[in-house]
């Protein structure tokens, strides 16, 4: 194992994919960084760490001295896009700080992005996205955290690279974006009090164009980007591949589950949700279901946030395309197969 990946952000839906994919790829040792760090398997060891303890992370990274890939996945959230600034660069600035004077073989940081990139979150913004579309106004700490690691590379030994999915999708729990997982505990609910399954979101989000990324996916490009010679020191958007809308895809879905739909009826998920825990303990014991709090499966303001957009949210990939990578995931078969591993693995009924 000539290569030391470093996870930062290890136990969210996209760093935990990532860390079985490398797993599964071969040739690497994995280190996993995350608050709450986890158990020590084969070649993945984990470690606890408060990233906004610049001390703390100095400390508990100074041992890492064989590291070569730097995968970047950490998040922290806050109430308003100005607050999410100063969190999330400190985070990647105390990395790169702690690993960079102790890992000689240090070849690549990759850092995960997102649409944010392209104004996404604030309202229709030009689609289908490009990597070259000029920036919007601040604040956007994804954009500071690649501006850090373009000033931080020039002159360094090392490359850099930037992955910008859709909405990812792919199990795990205790995530504050996971829109799998909305879906899921929302019909399972909408099942067990016998009440079909309506789209929650607003009535122009059902009609306009969306895509998503399979978790399985962004691991195998970001693992694409760091270690390719052509794709250095570049931002690609990742995606499935395909788009749809979820007037067609929310019958697909329902049927899964065993439900009839009726038409949409706009609701936030976060108030009307809420009072919904007592309901999910008498359905985990009823159904034997694994032991999980509702906290950890329920990301209600996600999935208001992502059914709140009644505009197209769409990319090119043909960047990525261009530079080599051709992974593709079909969308609907994806929703399908993450439903059903969620069912396999007793975390819905």
């Amino acid at each position: 194992m000539d290569r030391t990946a470093l996870v930062v952000g290890a136990r969210g839906v996209i760093g935990g994919n990532l860390i079985a994919h490398l797993e599964k790829e071969g040739g690497w040792k994995v280190i996993g960084l995350s608050r709450r760090g986890g158990p020590d398997v084969g070649a993945v060891r984990h470690i606890a760490v408060d990233l906004l303890d610049r001390d703390d992370t100095t400390a508990r990274l100074s041992g890492l001295t064989d590291v070569t890939h730097v995968f970047y996945a950490a998040y922290q959230d806050r109430p308003s896009w100005t607050e999410l600034v100063a969190p999330n660069l400190a985070m990647l600035v105390n990395v790169v700080d702690a690993i960079e004077p102790v890992a000689p073989r240090l070849e690549h940081i990759s850092l995960m992005q997102g649409y944010k990139v392209y104004g996404a979150h604030l309202g229709p913004f030009a689609t289908p996205a490009k990597e070259s579309d000029p920036p919007h106004m601040p604040p956007e700490f994804n954009v500071d955290q690649q501006q850090f690691l373009e000033g931080r590379q020039a002159g360094a030994s090392w490359s850099w690279s930037a992955l910008r999915p859709s909405v990812v999708a792919g199990v795990g729990l205790g995530n504050p974006m996971n829109l799998a997982m909305v879906i899921a505990i929302y019909a399972s609910i909408s099942k067990e009090l016998g009440i079909p399954l309506r789209f929650p979101g607003k009535p122009g989000a059902y009609t306009s164009l969306i895509e998503m990324t399979d978790a399985d996916l962004l691991a195998a490009a970001t693992v694409w980007a760091a270690t390719s010679p052509g794709s250095r020191n570049e931002a690609y958007n990742i995606t499935n591949g395909d788009m749809f809308r979820w007037s067609s895809m929310w019958p697909k879905i329902a049927a899964f589950f065993e439900l009839e739909t009726a038409p949409p009826l706009p609701i936030r998920l976060s108030e009307i949700m809420a009072d919904k825990a007592s309901l999910w303990e008498t359905m985990v014991e009823r159904h034997g279901l694994r032991p999980t709090p509702y906290s950890d499966v329920s990301s209600w303001e996600f999935g208001d946030f992502v059914f709140a957009w009644d505009y197209d949210v769409i990319a090119d990939t043909s960047k990525s395309r261009r530079a080599g990578f051709h992974g593709y995931v079909d969308s609907e078969q994806m929703f399908l197969r993450i439903f059903q591993d969620l069912r396999d693995r007793r975390l819905i009924p």
